[in-house]
């Protein structure tokens, strides 16, 4: 591709393929651009191939499961139903196939020069890009860095064997009988509730004092409830202590109040969060670029460095590690680098979680909105009000909106309950648009359809609810 030393030009390089690289690499090439993308992996980054997609496809297949196995409750009786987990997985990777072949597509139609392989900075304006075939060299105008995370590895519990991180427990073969998890968040909230679904009897040990930390609690009662309910044990306020794994299972040492425990089960899956992909061999401390003492690198209102020309994205810099956080701030360096004014505003982004029930919140809590000296208008509707949701037997859960009890202003908003994931988008736009609670209760929202609790949560805030009785 290159002969000798020579570098090639380009106007911006992005290091990363994931849901903020990729995105990044598209609207720069929309705005005029000659971009060039690299990863070592595959396109779409861990969310599409590791994380968010094939997560996501395994906890559809359990719910379908859960849902034939409890359709009797609807007048359905079927007998016999089993899972052949190994079409589980083959489903979960047609899933991601499909997406990770269209981003390649969508990279392709605009034009994106593609290079698989690793990249280095070699000084602020060029890097070396490589794998085993290849090594050319880019001169390039902008960079933006697009490098992920990767879960954190405690030294007690180095993942080998039946020791897990997220990625090894998407590709289990079988369903464990038994699985213990280090570490309540989103992520082993999640993928515990799929296998329990299953049929897997899982031990859940958490630091905190509740499962999903980070959450209201009114929301996560819920999760808690229903992960009992499929005969969950949850330690809170524990401490794992150590591990020991034979060729079958693998048992932990933990205290709970200073009393030592132990719990064997077939795999162990540690969920304590992810780390930032700014070490290894790309060279950022070469050129300089600033990063805080959790390896983060610090940016500006437009994703820009302490090198004004090299722009850093997603799960590398501070704030939350979400997917959509990332492609956001993909469009906005993307547009930043070809002169536009965009900048980020992460007042209006939600947070869901896949459990069951989901869990999703955007803005201010109510305790947040009072910190920040908001007199609070609240309204809540649950559920069981709900016509789609009793027709779907899924009466649990509740729309709560948080409002400025003068202006009525949205502030913000929390849903547990079915299709929550999908709910709080009319709430972010609420935010976004500086609408209040009149102008969501004065939009006709169809029925009998889930939407309509969101619509009856700010008639309750207003004080005229049709289907719920103020008192």
């Amino acid at each position: 591709m290159v002969v000798g030393d020579a570098s090639l030009e380009i106007d911006t390089v992005v290091i990363g393929a994931g849901p903020g690289g990729y995105v990044a690499a598209i609207r720069a090439a929309q705005l005029g651009q000659s971009v060039l993308i690299v990863d070592k992996s595959e396109w779409g980054g861990v969310c599409l191939n590791r994380g968010c997609i094939p997560s996501k496809a395994l906890i559809s297949a359990a719910h379908q499961y859960e849902t034939v196995q409890n359709a009797s409750s609807m007048g359905i009786t079927m007998e016999n139903v089993k899972v052949d987990y190994s079409k589980v997985q083959e489903f979960k990777r047609g899933v991601v196939s499909k997406l990770t072949g269209g981003v390649a597509g969508l990279l392709k139609g605009n034009k994106v020069q593609m290079f698989k392989g690793e990249a280095m900075f070699i000084n602020e304006t060029e890097v070396r890009v490589f794998n085993d075939q290849e090594a050319p060299r880019y001169k390039f105008k902008n960079c933006i860095i697009a490098t992920g995370s990767r879960p954190i590895e405690l030294k007690p519990f180095p993942y080998g064997g039946r020791i897990l991180s997220s990625t090894e427990a998407l590709e289990l073969p079988e369903i464990p009988k038994s699985l213990i998890v280090i570490g309540g968040g989103y992520i082993g909230a999640e993928l515990s509730q799929m296998f329990a679904k299953f049929g897997t009897k899982v031990t859940i040990i958490e630091g905190a004092d509740m499962v999903l930390p980070g959450f209201d609690k009114d929301l996560t009662q819920l999760v808690s409830k229903n992960m009992k309910k499929h005969g969950f044990e949850i330690f809170t306020k524990a401490q794992a202590q150590s591990a020991t794994q034979t060729d079958k299972d693998v048992t932990v040492k933990f205290t709970v109040d200073g009393k030592e425990q132990e719990v064997t089960g077939d795999y162990l899956l540690v969920t304590v969060g992810r780390r930032p992909n700014t070490d290894g061999e790309l060279g950022l401390d070469m050129i300089g670029v600033k990063m805080t003492d959790r390896g983060l690198i610090e940016v500006d209102h437009q994703g820009r460095t302490s090198i004004p020309h090299i722009y850093a994205i997603g799960d590398i810099v501070p704030g939350l590690a979400l997917a959509h956080k990332a492609s956001y701030e993909a469009k906005v360096a993307a547009e930043a680098i070809a002169g536009l004014p965009s900048v980020v505003d992460y007042k209006c982004i939600p947070a869901v979680c896949f459990t069951d029930p989901e869990c999703s919140s955007v803005g201010y809590s109510e305790a947040e909105a009072k910190e920040k000296g908001y007199n609070v208008k609240v309204g809540k509707f649950a559920y069981v009000g709900n016509g789609r949701a009793l027709s779907l037997n899924a009466p649990e859960g509740f729309v709560k909106i948080v409002a400025d009890a003068e202006t009525g202003l949205v502030l913000g908003g929390q849903i547990v309950g079915i299709e929550a994931s999908n709910l709080i988008s009319e709430v972010a736009l609420a935010i976004e648009n500086a609408l209040t609670l009149e102008d969501i209760a004065l939009t006709i929202h169809a029925h009998p359809t889930l939407g309509e609790l969101v619509m009856e949560a700010a008639e309750v805030a207003l004080g005229h609810p049709i289907h719920a009785i103020v008192r």
